[in-house]
C-alpha cells in the first residue's frame, strides 16, 4: 500500500487508514482480527480508535471495547510497532444508558480538561496494552475548557512519551487557528492531523455542522500543509452505491439538492466507465487528492465491506476524470 507523509513530521503512514470503531461490539472478535490481519498484510499501517468506542450500539456497551480488542490483537500478533496507532480522548460518556439514543450527546461528553486527558491516556494505554500512542486526538472540541489547559496537558503527555503527536477532531477552523497560535506561543506541540468527516458530496446551503469539512476549512488546509486531513465516513455509510438506500436516509438531509444529484450522475458515469462501484470511486477520488492531502479512514463493520473497499487502492484516475469529478455540480 502506498504511504503518505503525515503533515510535515517525516512520519509516513498508509494512504488508507482503518477505523476500529465497531470492533469489539457490532464486529465480533474473530472478524475484527481477520480485518486487521488482512489490512496489515496489504501494507496498511494506520489504525484509528478512541477511548469511547463504542458505548452506543447495544445495551451493555460502555466504551473501551475497541481499544481492548486492539490490545488483544497486538498481544496475539506482536504487531504494535508495525502500526501507527491513533486514539482519542474527551468524548468518554460515563452514563451510556442515559445518553444512548439522544439526538444531542454533547452534554454527556467528559470534555478536554487537563486532568481528564491525563487520566484518559493512561486508561487507553492500559486497554491497548502499549506504553505509547502515535497520534492522540482531542475527539470533540471543548469550549468549556480553556485551550491553554488542554494544550498544556497534551504537551505534558507528549513530553512524558505517552503520545508522539497530537491531533484534533470535530473542530471549527477559527478554533484550529487559535490552537495553532497558542501552541506556537508556548512552544507546545501543535496538531499534525485534523480528523473530520469528508466525502465527495458537498453540503447544501445553510448546513454547516462542526464535524464536516466545508470550503473554508479546505482552503485553510491548503494553506497549512503541516496538517493532514484524516477523512472519516468517506463513503457516507455506503450510500453512493444504492439510490434506494439513499431514499429517506437521515444522512441525505445535509446533502439533498441539485448539486448532489449532479455529482451522483457524474460519479455513476465514471464508475461505469471504469467498471468499479461508486463507493470505490469515491475512495479513489479521495486518495488522489493532493491539495489538501487526504487520508480516507474506513470503518467497515463486516469483512465483506472491507474487501469491497480495498479495490479502490488500485484505481488510477486520469487528469480528465479528476477534472470531471471535481467540476460536477451547480
Amino acid at each position: 500500500m502506498r504511504t503518505v507523509e503525515l503533515g510535515r513530521t517525516g512520519e509516513r503512514v498508509s494512504a488508507l487508514a482503518l477505523g476500529a470503531m465497531l470492533m469489539g461490539t457490532l464486529t465480533g472478535e474473530e472478524e475484527s482480527f481477520e480485518i486487521l490481519d488482512r489490512y496489515t498484510a496489504l501494507g496498511g499501517s494506520f489504525i484509528d480508535t478512541a477511548n469511547c468506542y463504542a458505548w452506543w450500539p447495544r445495551p451493555g456497551d460502555v466504551g473501551g471495547e475497541s481499544e481492548s480488542l486492539l490490545g488483544r490483537w497486538f498481544a496475539r500478533t506482536g504487531k504494535r510497532d508495525q502500526v501507527f496507532l491513533s486514539t482519542k480522548g474527551s468524548a468518554w460518556v460515563s452514563k451510556p444508558d442515559e445518553a444512548r439514543g439522544r439526538p444531542d450527546m454533547t452534554p454527556y461528553f467528559e470534555g478536554a480538561g487537563g486532568d481528564t486527558l491525563r487520566q484518559d491516556i493512561d486508561d487507553s494505554l492500559r486497554r491497548l496494552g502499549t506504553d505509547y500512542i502515535d497520534l492522540y486526538y482531542v475527539h470533540v472540541d471543548d469550549y468549556a475548557t480553556p485551550l491553554e489547559e488542554t494544550l498544556e496537558a497534551l504537551a505534558g503527555i507528549v513530553q512524558a512519551g505517552k503520545a508522539r503527536y497530537i491531533g484534533w477532531s470535530n473542530v471549527r477552523t477559527w478554533r484550529l487557528e487559535r490552537i495553532r497560535q497558542l501552541a506556537a506561543q508556548h512552544n507546545w506541540p501543535a496538531p499534525v492531523a485534523l480528523q473530520q468527516q469528508h466525502s465527495y458530496l458537498r453540503m447544501k446551503p445553510g448546513v454547516d455542522p462542526v464535524s464536516i469539512v466545508g470550503p473554508e476549512q479546505l482552503d485553510y488546509l491548503r494553506a497549512h500543509d503541516d496538517l493532514t486531513l484524516v477523512a472519516y465516513s468517506p463513503m457516507l455509510k455506503g450510500l453512493y452505491d444504492s439510490a434506494e438506500k439513499r431514499q429517506g436516509h437521515p444522512v441525505m438531509e445535509m446533502y439533498a439538492g441539485a448539486d448532489t444529484e449532479a455529482r451522483f450522475a457524474v460519479l455513476d458515469k465514471i464508475a461505469a466507465e471504469l467498471g468499479v462501484t461508486p463507493n470505490q470511486l469515491v475512495l479513489a477520488w479521495l486518495l488522489h487528492q493532493a491539495s489538501p492531502k487526504v487520508i480516507p479512514l474506513i470503518g467497515p463493520r463486516l469483512l465483506e465491506y472491507y474487501e469491497a473497499a480495498v479495490p479502490a487502492l488500485d484505481i488510477t484516475l486520469t487528469a480528465d476524470q479528476l477534472a470531471e469529478l471535481d467540476s460536477a455540480g451547480v
